[in-house]
Order: C-alpha cells, then sequence, then structure tokens
C-alpha cells in the first residue's frame, strides 16, 4: 500500500503471514526444500518484500520455530490453576501448533549453535514452569521425575506433527486433555534395577565394510545432519578415504537410503516376533512395546535419522520409507483397538502416534536418557497414553 507521499507501508500482520507461511511448508517439505520465493508465494508477496522482513532464510527459520514456541510459552501462563487445565491449554496449543513437533525435532538443529542454544533455553524455562504446576498437585513427585512427564507430555502431543487426523475440535481438545491427564498421573514407584543406558546397536562391530558403513551413517547423520556430514567424515569413520566410500554406494543419498532399509528391517524383525507368539490381542500389546523400548534403546541412532533425514531421501525412496512406516503404525493401531474396541480409528491412531513420539523422544533427549529407570519409566507412560494402564 502507497500513501500519497509515496511511503510504502506493510499490511498489517504481514509478518505473522509470513511466520505461518514458513511454518507449514517447513513442516510439510523439511526446511531444506522449500525456498524464499515460496514462502513469499504461500502469502502472495515477491521474494524481495520477503527480504524486508527476513534477512535471509535462518533467520525465517530462527523466527518461525520462536513463534511457534511462543503459542506454547502462552499455554504454559494459561494453565497455572493445576496440570488438567495445564493439559487443556497444550492441548488445544498443539492442535493450532501441530509443525513444532517436527521444526523441533528436525530443522531447528540446522540453525546456529548460539540460536539453538537460546531457543533450548526457552523451552526448558517452559518445563521448569510446568514442572512446578504439576509439583504443586503432586508434592511427592522429585523435580526430576516431574520434569521427566511434563517432557513426555510434550513428546506425546508432539506427535500431531506426524499425522493429519483431526476430529472435530472439541473433542480433539478432550481426547488430548484425557490423554494427558493420564500421562502426568502416572505414579512413580521405587526405581527397580537399572537398564542399561541408551545407545546404538549401530556401534557394534559390524561383519563388513558396507555394514561398517551403514552404522557410521546411521550415527553421524543422526548427530550432526545428512548435510553437514562429508564423505571424507563418513570414511573416516571406517578407516578408509573418502572417495572410497563410492565403491561400496554410488552416492550419499543411496548410503542414507540404505541406512533407514536396515534399521527397517531390524524394526520389523523384532516386533513382529514379539507379536507372533502372543496368545491374546492384549499380550501382544504388552509384548511388542516391550520389544520396540527394547529396540528404541539400542537403536538411538536409526530413531533420530528416520525422524531427521527422511525428508532428504530421493523420492522413490522417501515413499518407500513413509510406506512402511504407515504399514507399521496401521499394525499398531489394529492392535491397539482388538484392546480397546471402544476406541474409533482417529482415537488410536492419535494415541499410537502420541506413544511412538513419546518413546522416540525419550530415549534421545537428555539429561532423562540417562535415567537408570527410564525404560520403566517410558513403558508406563505409554501405557497411560494407550489408555491401557
Amino acid at each position: 500500500m502507497t500513501t500519497e507521499r509515496g511511503v510504502v507501508r506493510r499490511p498489517p500482520g504481514r509478518k505473522a503471514q509470513i511466520l505461518a507461511a514458513a511454518s507449514e511448508q517447513f513442516h510439510r517439505s523439511g526446511y531444506h526444500q522449500v525456498s524464499m520465493a515460496e514462502v513469499a508465494a504461500g502469502v502472495g508477496i515477491t521474494a524481495p518484500a520477503l527480504y524486508r522482513h527476513f534477512r535471509n532464510k535462518p533467520e525465517l527459520l530462527r523466527q518461525t520455530v520462536g513463534a511457534e514456541l511462543a503459542g506454547l510459552r502462552r499455554a504454559v501462563a494459561a494453565g497455572r490453576a493445576g496440570p488438567t487445565e495445564l493439559c487443556a491449554r497444550l492441548a488445544a496449543a498443539a492442535i493450532d501448533h501441530r509443525a513444532l513437533g517436527t521444526l523441533w525435532q528436525r530443522d531447528t538443529r540446522l540453525l546456529p549453535a548460539a540460536q539453538r542454544a537460546e531457543l533450548r533455553r526457552e523451552l526448558r524455562a517452559d518445563v521448569r514452569r510446568m514442572a512446578e504446576v504439576l509439583g504443586a498437585a503432586r508434592p511427592e513427585l522429585a523435580r526430576a521425575d516431574a520434569e521427566l512427564l511434563c517432557w513426555s507430555l510434550l513428546s506425546a502431543y508432539g506427535g500431531l506433527s506426524y499425522h493429519t487426523f483431526a476430529p472435530p475440535r472439541r473433542r480433539f481438545e478432550r481426547l488430548l486433555t484425557e490423554l494427558g491427564a493420564a500421562l502426568l498421573d502416572v505414579p512413580f514407584g521405587p526405581p527397580g534395577p537399572a537398564t542399561a543406558p541408551a545407545g546404538s546397536a549401530e556401534q557394534v562391530a559390524a561383519d563388513s565394510r558396507r555394514e561398517e558403513l551403514l552404522a557410521a551413517a546411521a550415527r553421524l547423520f543422526h548427530q550432526r545432519g545428512f548435510d553437514n556430514v562429508s564423505t571424507d567424515r563418513l570414511g573416516a569413520a571406517v578407516g578408509i578415504s573418502g572417495p572410497s566410500v563410492y565403491k561400496h554406494f554410488d552416492t550419499k543419498a543411496e548410503l542414507l537410503a540404505a541406512t533407514l532399509v536396515r534399521g527397517r528391517e531390524r524394526l520389523w524383525h523384532e516386533i513382529s516376533g514379539a507379536l507372533a507368539g502372543a496368545a491374546t490381542p492384549a499380550v501382544a500389546l504388552d509384548s511388542g512395546l516391550r520389544a520396540y523400548l527394547d529396540f528404541a534403546r539400542r537403536h538411538v541412532d536409526y530413531l533420530g535419522v528416520t525422524v531427521s533425514e527422511t525428508e532428504r531421501l530421493a523420492e522413490p525412496d522417501r515413499k518407500a520409507a513413509i510406506d512402511a512406516r504407515r504399514d507399521f503404525l496401521r499394525t499398531w493401531v489394529g492392535l491397539l483397538r482388538q484392546v480397546r474396541p471402544e476406541y474409533d480409528k482417529a482415537e488410536a491412531r492419535i494415541r499410537v502416534h502420541a506413544m511412538f513420539s513419546l518413546v522416540n523422544d525419550g530415549v534421545r533427549n537428555r539429561p532423562g536418557c540417562q535415567r537408570p529407570d527410564l525404560t520403566k519409566c517410558l513403558e508406563a507412560f505409554a501405557r497411560a497414553v494407550l489408555g491401557v494402564g
């Protein structure tokens, strides 16, 4: 818009529109796959006009994540009355900010270290405020236990980022509130025997150079991101030169695809074995959940790469990965509905996604992943989220 003096004024709310468009596009396609021109087109402006608001794409990403976190912060501030009110506020925010989970897990790590650290401080402060609300209602909880529950709640609600199921709004909020309240009500008993700390089976000595490369790729892609790992670094991890990597894989993208295929094969093998011998659906669910927790504790790198790098695959490999994930989730949804026939398909899907998000985050996120009783805690949390506790 231009005034009579020729001064160009930006439309009110334009920056918020840009952030909303960027959030949706980064969430749907991944940061690397979205250009500034595409974000600009999403709000009906030109790329040069976009640069008047954001000096570059990393700055756009930083402010996009910051805007999503601000929605979470408002929900925490409004939920001070108690755990149920906190869950209700966070449930509404989770629906309104479905992109936050993938932005946080996949794209935020692409920011400069100082900016990542600042965003993490903001999120940790929110979790501390949540833990204060929970601790007031449950004074028997140790501070670390209250914070673990709150982190797990955010992870469970973050599961909305990985699907598009949307029951009617009031029912959706009620379901998420009930799910979250059940999670925050999980009791902590005696710690019991310690379990092995989270690690990765990929770190075990492999049978061949190809297998060593797959293990190294899982670890490095998880820790640093696909684009930040060179073939020289991959080769050095297994004691060969960078160019020698191409004797085993034609491209780095092919290595990523093979890494994810190997992880899927191991996952299916272990879970199908656990399910096969079960006499009833309830026993199958118990066995499958324990098998998945065991897999998750041993294959942290594979889980991390699946969350953060699937979008980097070539289209045929990406489709295969997504199809495999959908088949895996369908198995769990069907099993849960056999155990809880009152759940319709949408509710079962939402609960299953929340459960996997909670577990996958739980084995990777510090400091909780170093707890000796983590497996026991995650199993209790998962049962609460599934409604089979």
